[in-house]
C-alpha cells in the first residue's frame, strides 16, 4: 500500500501545482491591476523629478494604470530609498534613482543595503558635467589649467553643491587623478556656487551644463573639459576630461528599480516598455535640455555599474576624507 502511495504521489503533486501555477502567472499576467507608486526621493521641480514624471505619464498610458510619482526627500536621498528597500515586492512601487544613489554609500551610515534591497530594472538616461572657469583664470584649456594648479597649490578654489554632492565628488575625483591641490568651497546648491563664480570668489566649478551654459554664451564662463566619457553630443568641440586625465568619468544618470525579490517578469516587462519610452523623439528633446541622453541597459548592466560605482566613489571619499556625518 505504501509503495503505492509513493509511486502516485508524484501525480498528486502535478495535479495539485497545475492550478497553483495558473493563478501564480495569472497573477503575473494582471500587472498592473492598480495605480503604481513611483518613489522620487528628491523634492518636486528638479530634473530628477521631471524626468520622473515623463516616464510615469508614458508608463501610464501603455498600462492603463496610473503610475503616480510620490516625492519622499530627505538626508540625501536616502528617505525615500529607505522606504522602497521596506516595500512589498510587488511590482507596485518602483524608485526612481539618480547618481547620488551611488554616491550615498560613501558618505552616509544607510538603513538599507543600495545592492542587496534594490532591484535595478534600466538605466535610463545619462550626461556628463563641465568644468568652468573664470574667464580671469590664464589657463585656454584643461592641460593649461592643470599645470596652473600644480605651479600655485592651494591657489585656485572650486565651489560644489554642497559636501558629499555629486559636484563635490566629482571634483574631487578630478583633483586625485590630476594631481593638483586645490581648495574645496561648499555651497547650498548649484546656484550659489555659480553667482560666486561669476563673481571670481570662486576659480572653477564643475556641474551640469543647465547652470552653466546660460554664461558660457556671454564669455562671462569659459568650458575647459566635459566629464563623460566621450564628448557631448550638444558640444562637441568641449574636449573630454580623459583626453588629459586618462580613465577619468563622473557622469550623472537617471534609472529606475525596485524593492529587491520583485518578480523578474515585472522587471522585464518594464524594462521593454523604458526603452520604448527613450526611442520617442519628444522625451529625447526633452531630456537633452537637461543635458542627458537616453541611455538604456538591461538589468544585469545596470547592477553592474552601481557595483562599480559605490566601488569607485567609496575610495574617492576616503581618500579625501569626505564625511557628512
Amino acid at each position: 500500500m505504501r509503495s503505492y502511495f509513493y509511486r502516485l504521489l508524484p501525480a498528486l503533486l502535478a495535479t495539485f501545482a497545475v492550478p497553483f501555477m495558473m493563478v501564480f502567472n495569472t497573477a503575473q499576467a494582471a500587472w498592473p491591476d492598480k495605480p503604481v507608486r513611483l518613489i522620487v526621493p528628491l523634492a518636486p521641480g528638479g530634473s530628477v523629478d521631471t524626468v520622473a514624471r515623463l516616464v510615469a505619464a508614458q508608463l501610464s498610458e501603455k498600462f492603463g494604470q496610473q503610475f503616480v510619482v510620490d516625492n519622499r526627500s530627505g538626508a540625501g536621498a536616502t528617505v525615500g530609498i529607505a522606504i522602497v528597500a521596506r516595500a512589498n515586492p510587488d511590482g507596485y512601487t518602483l524608485l526612481m534613482m539618480s547618481s547620488s544613489f551611488v554616491a550615498s554609500p560613501a558618505l552616509y551610515k544607510l538603513p538599507y543595503d543600495p545592492v542587496r534591497d534594490i532591484a535595478p530594472i534600466a538605466l535610463m538616461a545619462a550626461g556628463p558635467m563641465f568644468l568652468a572657469v573664470h574667464p580671469g583664470v590664464k589657463a585656454g584649456n584643461l592641460k593649461e589649467f592643470i599645470a596652473l594648479a600644480r605651479a600655485k597649490p592651494g591657489s585656485l578654489n572650486y565651489g560644489s553643491a554642497g559636501t558629499g554632492s555629486s559636484t563635490h565628488l566629482a571634483t574631487e575625483l578630478f583633483r586625485q587623478m590630476a594631481n593638483i591641490n586645490v581648495v574645496h568651497v561648499p555651497y547650498k546648491g548649484i546656484g550659489p556656487a555659480i553667482i560666486d563664480l561669476l563673481g571670481g570668489q570662486i576659480q572653477f566649478y564643475i556641474a551640469p551644463g543647465a547652470g552653466l551654459l546660460p554664461y558660457t554664451s556671454t564669455g562671462k564662463l569659459r568650458l575647459l573639459a566635459a566629464t563623460g566619457e566621450q564628448r557631448s553630443r550638444d558640444l562637441p568641440e568641449v574636449p573630454a576630461v580623459n583626453e588629459v586625465v586618462p580613465g577619468y568619468s563622473a557622469e550623472f544618470w537617471y534609472a529606475l528599480g525596485a524593492p529587491a525579490g520583485t518578480p523578474r517578469a515585472i522587471i522585464a516587462t518594464l524594462n521593454q516598455e523604458v526603452a520604448r519610452v527613450l526611442k520617442q523623439p519628444e522625451l529625447q528633446k526633452r531630456l537633452r535640455t537637461f543635458d542627458l541622453e537616453a541611455t538604456h541597459s538591461t538589468p544585469e548592466e545596470f547592477a553592474r555599474r552601481i557595483t562599480r560605482e559605490i566601488s569607485m566613489w567609496s575610495q574617492v571619499a576616503r581618500n579625501a576624507g569626505i564625511s557628512v556625518e
